[in-house]
């Protein structure tokens, strides 16, 4: 059977100091005419270097050392730098994983859409425009004649994605590669552009390789499965025999990590260290005494919630006029109350803008107020001036962000990082604070070594555990995490949940939980709260939530979120 695309003995090397660092080795598959391969792995896997070779976009000086590329009977593998270039967009699309790094924020859309259209088609003056239009139109974008006209910054993420996929369609490309395509997207603008790729895939009998972590996604929207580790092919098969029957010990472990929203269980799944996820053992080490001396036991019953939120109303500056009171604005949280209890982990959930980030801000007293209250152990924190006692307050309330690189220091080795905040607030001395950032990196599954290194040389998840540190060496007794498992790989996503987990139990944590992700609220939340358009639609127990959903947007949250469902025979 003759396929659209064959890769044969794929090698990839990158020389290092010491020698030759292979990223991939002896990779083979094909991918038909209007089917979806998907590409499925752990960070290090080596699944976004097989969609970089065979685009020949290869950092250097990383270079493919064997192998075929070779798409309707061309190998482009052995094509030149010049015959590549016109290869590229022409004969083979690209979608990247962050569509704003991807776009020039300099150009405006139309012309980035109309430069690709005239470099790989033979269209020229009104016709280009016509053809730019169009594509914005066919990807779901409304008015795209006035968007042609707009910058990258003025699109939602779900949009950018659009544009990014218009461009990789506008030199009508027989194969498109989709890096991450979905990664942190809400489910909703998930759900769209998986629908779009289907529906390319089927109308224009497009090959499409579909390279991501997401095993819902997979489940949802490939017709078979390239499972990597460490740089190698150990298993391809359908995608319902991947996911009902897996063949390899990885496979089996990689499937069950990931997090289900048809049931609550105690502990998330780990990947088996001996099929290969080392990124996922649990190396925790002992209690950490620092820790320990500041767990007190609290009065429960006759306490205040940790939380009280009375009537929050946040707004930020729309557009500006000449004077103040001319300016108009919008409320980002719009008149929003709720508690979260002593111990419990709160869930808040809603799509990017709902407001879930304004409010965790505003508890923590990084954005202020326009009306309402926030009372943090019956104190209303919302009223103190940062000077008058907003520190004081609250330096055992922590949050932890989403993106773990931008919330470190890039000069500053990991061990300063985590001590700074204790010697800032005269909690220890230098020494001693150093110490107990050593005994962190242990417990949250680094080690001491660690704390040597600069933020750059560690992995996305091995700096979200930096992150966690960092935050625990505050001996909180209330942490924020606002998403703090985007765009982590379902090992990696699995042991960060069961440390909070075990944090949770062992220190006594309260938690406010933020995230868009359905599956990882059901398993990690006691309560949740589901907000849209900076209002509060719905609060109820977890269990309650998912099973009987109040709110009509709520229903249409858990409809949309990618279902990962098996069949397993008995």
């Amino acid at each position: 059977m003759n396929h659209l695309l064959e890769v044969e003995g794929l090698t990839v090397d990158y020389p290092i100091r010491r020698g030759v660092f292979t990223a991939i080795e002896d990779v083979s598959f094909h991918v038909s005419a209007g089917e979806i391969l998907g590409v499925v792995g752990e960070s290090g896997a080596g699944k976004s270097t097989v969609g970089a070779a065979i685009m020949r976009l290869i950092d250097y000086p990383g270079f493919i050392r064997s192998g075929k590329i070779v798409l309707s009977g061309l190998d482009l593998a052995s094509l030149s730098d010049q015959d590549m270039t016109a290869a590229r967009g022409r004969r083979i699309g690209m979608i990247f994983q962050d569509p704003l790094t991807a776009l020039n924020p300099v150009l405006t859309i139309g012309t980035q859409i109309r430069e690709t259209i005239r470099k790989h088609t033979k269209l020229t003056g009104k016709a280009v425009d016509a053809r730019a239009v169009e594509l914005l139109a066919q990807v779901g974008i409304p008015e795209p004649e006035r968007r042609l006209a707009q910058y990258p910054h003025q699109f939602s993420g779900g949009m950018r994605q659009r544009v990014v996929i218009a461009i990789a369609l506008s030199g009508e490309p027989e194969l498109l590669v989709a890096d991450e395509p979905t990664t942190a997207l809400d489910v909703s603008i998930q759900s769209e552009i998986l629908d779009l790729i289907r529906g390319l895939c089927r109308d224009r009998n497009l090959g499409v390789i579909l390279i991501t972590h997401d095993m819902a996604v997979i489940n949802e929207v490939t017709d078979r499965v390239a499972v990597m580790l460490r740089g190698h092919i150990v298993e391809i098969n359908d995608t319902r025999s991947i996911i009902d029957a897996p063949a390899h010990p990885y496979t089996q472990s990689l499937i069950s990590a990931v997090p289900r929203t048809d049931v609550k269980l105690d502990r998330f799944q780990m990947v088996d260290a001996t099929a290969g996820g080392e990124s996922a053992v649990e190396a925790m080490g002992k209690e950490v005494a620092w820790l320990r001396a500041a767990v007190t036991e609290e009065a429960e019953a006759a306490a205040p919630p940790m939380i009280e939120v009375e009537n929050l109303t946040v707004r930020f500056i729309k557009s500006r006029g000449l004077l103040a009171r001319w300016h108009t604005y919008f409320n980002a949280v719009d008149d929003v109350t709720l508690e979260v209890r002593r111990g419990e982990t709160f869930g808040l959930v809603g799509e990017s803008g709902s407001g879930k980030s304004t409010v965790a801000k505003t508890v923590v007293g990084l954005e202020p107020p326009y009306k309402g209250k926030v009372l943090y152990k019956g104190v209303d924190i919302s009223a103190l001036s940062k000077d008058s006692g907003l520190r004081a307050n609250c330096t055992d309330m922590q949050i932890i962000f989403q993106d773990p690189f931008s919330s470190l220091n890039p000069r500053m080795r990991v061990r300063q990082i985590i001590s700074e905040p204790m010697v800032y607030h005269n909690l220890a001395e230098k020494n001693e604070a150093n110490a107990v950032a050593d005994e962190l990196l242990v417990r949250v599954g680094l080690d001491k070594a660690a704390g040597d290194k600069y933020p750059h040389q560690f992995s996305g998840g091995q700096r979200q555990r930096i992150c966690i540190a960092r935050a625990l060496v505050m001996r909180p007794r209330m942490l924020i995490c606002d998403e703090p498992t985007s765009a982590l790989d379902v090992s990696i996503q699995a042991s960060l949940l069961n440390l909070l987990k075990d944090l949770q139990e062992e220190l006594g944590l309260t938690m406010l939980f933020i995230s868009h992700d359905l599956a990882v609220i059901r398993q990690m939340c006691d309560r949740v709260a589901v907000m849209r358009y900076g209002k509060l639609c719905e609060v109820a127990d977890s269990e309650t939530l998912f099973a009987d959903p109040q709110h009509p947007y709520t229903r249409e949250l858990l409809r949309l979120a990618p279902k990962f469902s098996r069949q397993v025979a008995v």
